[in-house]
């Protein structure tokens, strides 16, 4: 079995036996040590892995880390664990307070469930406050698998990983910082853009004005690219997978995918949405399908995982829509794209309901 196959069905595992781990310990043994065990470490050779390892830090003596990894009699991966339904945030300071005292160049926070990965890539032998690799194994995406491998004992290096580290935190920081930038820019974003297509002095009120265009502008090329992988998918795509969708409704977009005009307002609505249920559930996972009478937003691309429909059918008549416990669906008149926040229990209440 190879190292995603493994990855695969320790996920599986970790769905099963989660609503059962009740303390700290349970969630070591049942998630964290055949994770070390899946880089290839062995769990029970104290050459390659130590249990509680002593890390004392200043007048506080008999300070230990949960698990150190050593390879040629020196520690090269520090393992903090906390409880599988523990916020990993409080626990930050924790680590970096070992990480100091220690030859180690890598530590992990981890409640079996999330890992983050900490190096020392802005001042040497201090732990970075960001982490630059993070993943939740209830969402893992195979390009983290692919970073993951790094430190499979067979592979591991510690000079091929600080020459990918730098560049895995600072990918995802500018990633966050778009993201916020699209659906809100700022004045700075607004004025880079502005520059390169309006000669004038950009004044307060140009700056807002060009703040509406660029959003619509953004949201028009992100709708061009999705339209794009959507005719290309069609097109490749064999009468018999039009079978196999259990959707009837899909059925009736695709065909009729030429009269599918997706609008600026429905594009801005899934980005609302979207930033309103990524406390809950990863952004990634949010998808969208536009149809001749409906915006709607799923999880996971998967029609059984209906977040919401938008029915933007003018810009006086918009209304948003929810399926209820028994598929009915239920739909409200919202007079303004803000409105939708107005329905944020709503849909972080359904989002999490695809967490579990």
């Amino acid at each position: 079995m190879d190292f995603k196959d493994l990855i695969t069905q320790h996920t599986e595992k970790i769905s099963k036996l989660k609503g059962s781990i009740e303390t700290e310990e349970a969630t070591k043994n049942a998630f964290i040590m055949p994770f070390i065990q899946i880089l290839g470490y062995d769990v029970f050779n104290p050459l390659e892995l130590i249990p509680e390892m002593v890390c004392d830090i200043g007048m506080k003596k008999g300070e230990k880390i949960d698990y150190t990894i050593v390879k040629n009699g020196e520690p090269i991966i520090l393992i903090e664990c906390k409880h599988w339904n523990q916020d990993l945030s409080l626990y930050d300071n924790q680590l970096l307070r070992y990480f100091h005292v220690s030859k180690a160049k890598f530590g992990i926070l981890t409640n079996g469930i999330k890992y983050r990965f900490y190096t020392d890539l802005e001042v040497p032998n201090k732990m970075d406050e960001k982490p630059f690799l993070e993943f939740d194994f209830e969402n893992i995406r195979e390009s983290q698998i692919e970073e993951l491998k790094k430190f499979h004992k067979s592979y591991f290096d510690l000079e091929t990983i600080l020459s990918t580290a730098s560049e895995l935190k600072y990918a995802s920081e500018l990633k966050q910082v778009l993201v916020k930038e699209f659906l809100s820019p700022s004045p700075e974003f607004v004025k880079v853009f502005a520059k390169k297509v309006y000669e004038g002095m950009i004044t307060p009120k140009i700056s807002d004005q060009f703040k509406e265009i660029l959003k619509h502008s953004i949201s028009s090329h992100i709708n061009d690219i999705i339209s794009e992988r959507l005719k290309t998918a069609l097109k490749t795509s064999s009468n018999e997978d039009l079978k196999n969708i259990d959707n009837k409704d899909e059925i009736v977009e695709k065909s009729n995918e030429s009269k599918i005009i997706t609008t600026d307002e429905e594009m801005e609505g899934y980005f609302i949405v979207k930033s309103i249920v990524r406390s809950v559930i990863a952004v990634e996972r949010v998808t969208h399908r536009d149809a001749q009478s409906y915006f709607s937003i799923f999880i996971d691309n998967n029609n059984r995982k209906l977040l919401c429909r938008l029915h933007f059918i003018s810009e006086t008549n918009l209304g948003i829509s929810f399926l209820d416990e028994n598929k009915k669906e239920n739909k409200y008149k919202i007079e303004k794209l803000d409105d939708i926040y107005n329905y944020s229990e709503d849909l972080i209440r359904i989002a999490g309901l695809y967490t579990k």
